[in-house]
């Protein structure tokens, strides 16, 4: 499952194999040793090698995936924002953490938004109108 979750993400972003190992070793600065190739990441995308735990954890955090989801012991990486908001985890946007009221307020928001969502109307899509043009000649003009 592995690999071909690796493939599909990689493949999502439109990376190369190449461009890939560049944006990990980027976003994850190693000694020269230990930093990511090209033929290391298609090996684990081929299932010829496994990848460490720390490269899981660093492939699950570039694609902004759960661990679990990148080796296949969940079906997807969808989370419920209720309960993340009820989570005891610590909560950003935009670089601001959340407070407790900033968060009970933001859920409020997108329950209302949800729940609003059944209840509205659609506006109508503009319609195109031409214009009637009489071609019938009219013989007390000519």
């Amino acid at each position: 499952m592995f690999p071909e979750r690796l493939r599909a993400l990689r493949r999502g972003k439109h990376l190369t194999l190449p461009q890939l190992a560049q944006l990990l070793n980027e976003q994850f600065p190693t000694d020269e040793e230990h930093q990511n190739t090209p033929s290391q990441i298609g090996n684990w995308e081929r299932g010829v090698r496994t990848p460490s735990y720390v490269e899981v954890q660093k492939l699950a955090s570039f694609f902004n995936v759960t661990m679990d989801y990148l080796t296949g012991l969940t079906e997807n990486s969808t989370y419920d924002l209720a309960r993340l908001f009820i989570s005891d985890k610590s909560l950003q946007f935009n670089g601001q953490n959340l407070d407790s009221s900033d968060r009970y307020e933001i859920y409020q928001l997108i329950s209302g938004y949800i729940h609003g969502k059944t209840g509205r109307t659609q506006p109508p899509a503009p319609t195109m109108k031409q214009e009637e043009l009489d071609l019938g000649m009219d013989k007390s003009n000519h």
